[in-house]
């Protein structure tokens, strides 16, 4: 498998109140949360490299080290972008970004590692099989 450095993928979403952190505090600022900005910098990432990928593999998170820079109110359109800036053959390292129109709200780097998904599935099913407290046979 062979992943090109520069391969990128953006995505645009609108900023509702359930993205916000009022949404679940609701003593705390209708403004786009920093979890939902991870996930969508997550997203762009993951999709920016699934062409690349064989039949059957995706694609998991491994590191998020991300600066939330700036507030952004309901309303707004966010672009998340991801750009690949390394690939060893076992893990893909962006540069991500997000804007709100303004400015850029947030930055940094993150890391994804190519899986062949039935192998992974398997690999959580036995691990649920040792769940603490439950019935064995």
């Amino acid at each position: 498998m062979r992943i090109p450095v520069g391969a990128w993928f953006s995505i645009k979403e609108t900023v509702t109140r359930d993205m916000t952190v009022a949404h679940r505090h609701d003593d705390m600022p209708e403004v786009y949360s920093t979890p939902m900005m991870i996930h969508v910098l997550e997203l762009a990432a993951a999709k920016a490299i699934a062409p690349y990928l064989p039949p059957g593999w995706v694609s998991v998170g491994t590191s998020v080290d991300v600066k939330h820079l700036a507030a952004t109110p309901v309303g707004f359109t966010i672009v998340a972008r991801a750009e690949v800036v390394e690939w060893d053959g076992k893990t893909v390292t962006f540069r991500v970004e997000a804007r709100d129109g303004v400015e850029l709200i947030g930055e940094g780097r993150h890391v994804r590692a190519p899986i062949d998904l039935a192998r992974f599935d398997r690999g959580v099913a036995a691990k649920a099989l040792k769940q603490p407290g439950r019935d064995q046979p």
